[in-house]
């Protein structure tokens, strides 16, 4: 995975965005946003509440006006010619905003129709997409009894509607069951195969992790430059290790064997931390963490598990965090910069 966070020369296709700002009054939401997400990639959004990533995606859906910079979405300007942006544009919100009244199948024929689709096509396409996104038992209900996981999916259905060849999803996994997630994973993976540019927004890390291509890290209404991302993702992280025993006595196990598996590893046993069953004792890189798993196993010592106790997406993103929170500790005094955006 690449961050996505630095366009370094000008791209027709996909969505580029440079040096955009958007204020509501003496709030910030979005101070200096560059970005390139790349046709045939699913970009993952990440930031805090608050760091701009909704505004973001309002002004990329030509929704709002950006206060400077640029955006094109496949060469496109959303504010100069918002009717060629909307067609080749899907916008998935955080809440759907459907119409309650409506079936599913209304909703999507409505939408279509709004596109320019003939009635007879956006029959065709809802019947389509109902199957695609696992609706067609609900084909016919009312969108006001839906829960938030099926409105979730229909907000799906709905900005593909006219088949985009860019999408913006902000929390599409939100309330969605186990095996929804594995299928939205897919179909994204798929629609990024066709070429399309994805575009997702999660505080869903470990789901976002498994979808991904490229990311984006937001800061305080900034995007984060690729040298900082590089940084923050190479530092130390815990793996978490499990060693074969008794589960009943498993926690003590654990934090009795702390000093066995220092020794074994030549570290300090301050190092080790315990968490219930596991073990967790950092390393600096992935080379490393191979490097003591076979020192383990050459030491006869019963690993049943040895996996990264964070994915690459949470190391960063926390790692990114702390620095922001020392910087905003050592700001001199009267230096402002708030955010108060929600995301």
């Amino acid at each position: 995975m690449t961050s996505a966070g630095i366009v370094e020369s000008p791209v027709a296709e996909g969505i580029v965005v440079t040096g955009v700002r958007r204020s509501f009054g003496s709030v910030h939401a979005v101070q200096d946003v560059t970005l390139h997400a790349r046709p045939g990639a699913v970009t993952g959004l990440v930031g805090p509440n608050g760091s701009g990533k909704t505004t973001l995606l309002l002004m990329l859906a030509s929704l709002l006006a950006p206060d400077a910079g640029e955006i094109r979405l496949d060469g496109v300007d959303p504010i100069a010619d918002p009717h060629a942006a909307r067609a080749r544009t899907g916008w998935m919100p955080d809440a759907l905003g459907a119409w309650g009244t409506l079936t599913a199948r209304e909703t999507l024929v409505m939408t279509g129709r709004l596109y320019g689709l003939t009635k007879t096509d956006a029959a065709a396409r809802a019947e389509v997409l109902l199957r695609e996104v696992g609706l067609v038992p609900l084909a016919d209900a009312p969108a006001r009894v839906f829960s938030r996981g099926q409105k979730q999916r229909l907000g799906l259905a709905r900005a593909l509607v006219h088949d985009p060849r860019i999408l913006l999803l902000d929390e599409p996994a939100s309330g969605l069951d186990p095996q929804a997630r594995v299928e939205l994973r897919v179909l994204l993976r798929r629609m990024a195969v066709e070429g399309r540019t994805i575009l997702v927004s999660s505080h869903i890390l470990s789901e976002l992790e498994e979808v991904v291509d490229d990311a984006v890290f937001l800061v305080e209404g900034r995007s984060v430059d690729a040298d900082r991302v590089a940084a923050a993702s190479a530092r130390t992280r815990p793996w978490r290790l499990r060693i074969a025993g008794d589960a009943a006595g498993a926690e003590a196990a654990a934090a009795n064997s702390v000093a066995w598996i220092a020794d074994v590893l030549g570290r300090d046993p301050e190092t080790i931390t315990v968490d219930r069953r596991d073990l967790l004792v950092p390393f600096a890189s992935e080379s490393e963490a191979a490097a003591a798993l076979r020192t383990l196993v050459s030491a006869d010592v019963p690993v049943v598990e040895f996996a990264a106790a964070q994915g690459s997406l949470e190391r960063t993103f926390l790692d990114l965090g702390t620095t922001s929170d020392e910087a905003q500790r050592t700001k001199p005094v009267g230096d402002s910069g708030t955010d108060g955006e929600t995301a």
